[in-house]
Order: C-alpha cells, then sequence, then structure tokens
C-alpha cells in the first residue's frame, strides 16, 4: 500500500507524512506517483492487444507533474478548456492524443485547438457545429469532429455527476444523432472521426457502462451503413474508486465491457478516465489547530478547508481521515466534525469521525487526488495549498503554496 503506517507514522510510499508536513507545511496535497503508474497499468493492460487510447481526463487534477507522468506513460488528454489544453502542452503532452470536450468552447478556444492540433473536438450542439466549422474557414483548415451522443443509459450516481440523460446540459439527444451526423458529413470545414459519450461519475457497476457502449456501437455501425466511416468510439469515463465501503468493479470489468461492444470493429477504443487513476493516489495533509467541545456536537479545527477541497460541501461527499500519528491503544477519543477555518456554516472536511485529536497534531484527507486541488479556489483569500510528488523514497515540491501577495497581483486600484 502507497499510504502506510511504518513504526505508527503515516507514510506517503517510504517518506512519512510529518517530514513532508516539516518540509512543506500544511495544508497540502500528497501524490503518490506509484498508485498513479498502477492504475494507469490496470488500463493500458486491459486494452493490450487492440487499437486504444487512454486518455486521461485533465479536470480531475490538472498539476503539470501528474500531466507529465500521464505523457510519460503514453496517455492522451481530454480537456474542457483552452486552459487545460495549454497546461497539458506545458507538460510535454503530445496534441494529436488531445480530445477537447465541453458544451461551451470559445472562437478563440476553438482556435486555440485547432492550431495546436488536436487529435478531435467533441462538439455538444448543432449550434458548436456550425461555430467550429465557421473557425476551420477563417483559419483555412478543416476540423476534426465527433459528437458527444447521451445514449440515455442512467450510470445511477449523484445526479450532479450524471450525465448522459436527455435532461442533461452535455452533448446530444440520441435520436438526433444521425442527422446531425449527416449534416457534419456534408460540410467541408470539418472532418468527421468519431463518436463518443460520457454517461457520468462515480460509476460502481459496469452494466450502464456496457449499456451505453452498446447503444454508441450500434449508431456507430448505422452510420457506417450509411456512408459515415468513424476512426474511433470514444466511451468515456467515469469508473469510480473506494472511499468509504463502496465495492467498485475492478476497471478491467469496464474494459471488457468496452472490448465486448466494439468486437472485431477497427475502431480505435478511446477511454478517458480521470478519478480512477488518481482519485486514491492524493491526500490532503492539513494540522489541528483547535479542539473545540460542544453541547451539540464536537468538533476539530484545522487549517485545510472547503476551498481546499470542496466535495464534502457541494457533494456532501465522505473522505476518510486517518491520524498521521497512529492512535494509541486505549487512547481517549471522541466524535468530531472536521471543520475549517472558512466563514461558512458548509465549511466542513468530514462529519461525526472518532477521533483522538489535539492541537498540533497531523490528520490526513484521504482520497483526494482527483477534484481536491483541482477545484480549489482562494475563497476567504485563503492562498491555496502546496502539491507534493513522492516517488520512493523522494518527495518533491511541484507546486508551491501561494503567498497572500499573489492573492492580488493581477488587481489594480483605480485612481479615484
Amino acid at each position: 500500500m502507497a499510504f502506510a503506517y511504518r513504526d505508527g507514522a503515516l507514510c506517503a510510499e517510504q517518506v512519512p507524512l510529518e517530514d513532508i508536513a516539516r518540509r512543506f507545511g500544511t495544508p497540502c496535497y500528497v501524490y503518490s506517483r506509484a498508485v498513479i503508474e498502477h492504475n494507469y497499468g490496470d488500463y493500458a493492460r486491459a486494452l493490450a492487444g487492440r487499437a486504444a487510447l487512454v486518455a486521461y481526463s485533465v479536470k480531475a487534477n490538472s498539476s503539470l507533474a501528474v500531466l507529465a507522468l500521464m505523457a510519460r506513460l503514453g496517455a492522451g488528454f481530454d480537456i474542457v478548456s483552452g486552459g487545460e489544453l495549454a497546461r497539458v502542452l506545458a507538460a510535454g503532452g503530445d496534441p494529436r492524443k488531445v480530445l477537447f470536450s465541453g458544451v461551451g468552447k470559445t472562437q478563440a478556444e476553438i482556435e486555440q485547438a485547432l492550431r495546436a492540433g488536436v487529435l478531435c473536438l467533441n462538439l455538444e450542439s448543432e449550434a458548436e457545429l456550425a461555430r467550429v466549422a465557421a473557425v476551420a474557414a477563417r483559419l483555412g483548415r478543416r476540423a476534426p469532429v465527433a459528437f458527444r451522443v447521451n445514449p440515455e443509459v442512467d450510470a445511477k450516481t449523484h445526479p450532479y455527476i450524471s450525465t448522459g440523460l436527455r435532461q442533461s446540459k452535455f452533448g446530444v439527444a440520441y435520436a438526433d444523432a444521425e442527422r446531425l451526423y449527416r449534416e457534419a458529413a456534408r460540410n467541408r470545414q470539418v472532418e468527421v472521426t468519431g463518436i463518443g459519450c460520457h454517461i457520468g461519475s462515480l460509476m460502481m457497476q459496469a452494466a450502464p457502462y456496457a449499456a451505453a457502449a452498446e447503444r454508441i456501437v450500434a449508431l456507430a455501425d448505422r452510420l457506417a451503413a450509411a456512408g459515415i466511416s468513424l476512426a474511433h468510439v470514444d466511451l468515456g469515463g467515469g469508473i469510480g474508486i473506494r472511499y468509504r465501503d463502496e465495492a467498485p468493479e475492478p476497471i478491467a470489468e469496464f474494459m471488457r465491457a468496452a472490448r465486448s461492444a466494439l468486437g472485431e470493429r477497427r475502431q480505435t477504443l478511446i477511454v478517458d478516465p480521470g478519478r480512477s487513476i488518481v482519485g486514491d493516489a492524493g491526500l490532503l495533509l492539513t494540522r489541528v489547530e483547535y479542539v473545540k467541545p460542544g453541547e451539540a456536537k464536537n468538533f476539530v479545527v484545522v487549517d485545510a478547508a472547503m476551498n481546499d477541497l470542496l466535495r464534502p460541501a457541494l457533494y456532501d461527499a465522505w473522505h476518510e481521515v486517518q491520524p498521521v500519528r497512529e492512535t494509541a491503544a486505549g487512547e481517549a477519543s471522541a466524535l468530531y466534525d472536521v471543520v475549517g477555518p472558512v466563514c461558512e456554516s458548509a465549511d466542513f472536511l468530514a462529519r461525526e469521525r472518532r477521533l483522538a485529536a489535539r492541537p498540533g497534531d497531523l490528520l490526513a484527507i484521504m482520497c483526494t487526488g482527483a477534484y481536491g486541488m483541482a477545484m480549489s479556489s482562494n475563497y476567504n483569500s485563503r492562498p491555496r495549498a502546496a502539491e507534493v510528488m513522492v516517488q520512493g523514497s523522494g518527495a518533491h515540491l511541484v507546486r508551491k503554496r501561494e503567498a497572500p501577495e499573489q492573492l492580488f497581483a493581477l488587481e489594480t486600484v483605480p485612481a479615484w
């Protein structure tokens, strides 16, 4: 295990978290390179022997260190903004392995993507097709495109992260897809290269993924019969991880479903995992500032907050909380809410956890490698945390902690 106790101290690989806190301060995100490589390897092994691309979902964790590691492993990238494209390129990613998704691409972002030479623009509306064609015409290029199609399969997950139903803002309706593909095929400014879908996140069972894959492949077959051949089929990501007591099916089961749906078809199979690669590869290291007993609740106030980790406040998400120094047998403990200093009642990281906490203790908020730092903010004018990547016995600072003066470095006060 990458995160385990050694002589009573919680470690990241071979590095005690106490050492990381001393060197880099808290709050601090800590990532295990070994876990990221292992999780990516699960996909690579499951897809071996077939034309396939693992396109890492950048929105899960866009740290340059993570992106550079993914590029070295051979991954492609699924992006949703021009800023993410810039990050991928800065990290050494190959633009020819980049898929640009998202419902609201601006003209500037489309131009940026076409000039960079991305693999595909995933279209999510008829209006976007027209916009992409217009930008491509102005640049004198043909834009490689695919439609993100809603297969109307329920991922059976949190409503905020269920994205493949007809009421979703994402993608185009399954019933409209063939008409839109015929329209795109007639447009000389675009080149139809593929088809895609993404039905949601935190899927625990492969059955919804398999059902979506079968509907998308059936649609691809009908398009081929109409003379519209596709080079790739993108089945998205969304495979869940264990945060508490969930039991997600192995990655290999999801990939087996994808391979079964495509069978012997020659299209390249693309998948877009994010959380399942980086989620359990990271933790948020935080220090106890106060222990505050109360009549109705007891609180442990730490130096991390909802601006550092938004998921509990946004989704009521559960993250395991581990003491960095192992609790001794018989040590007095109590139930606590773990909260931060932000001026919001929603500022909590965990609720009703049994801890033996004292001021100065270090806590690890587990499984925060995905949608942790990536969703962080400067709310309450709080500098964002440092990030550290661990490799064996080495700990590398991959993002410095923000300084207060950086928070307003781009601001000016008018000469009234």
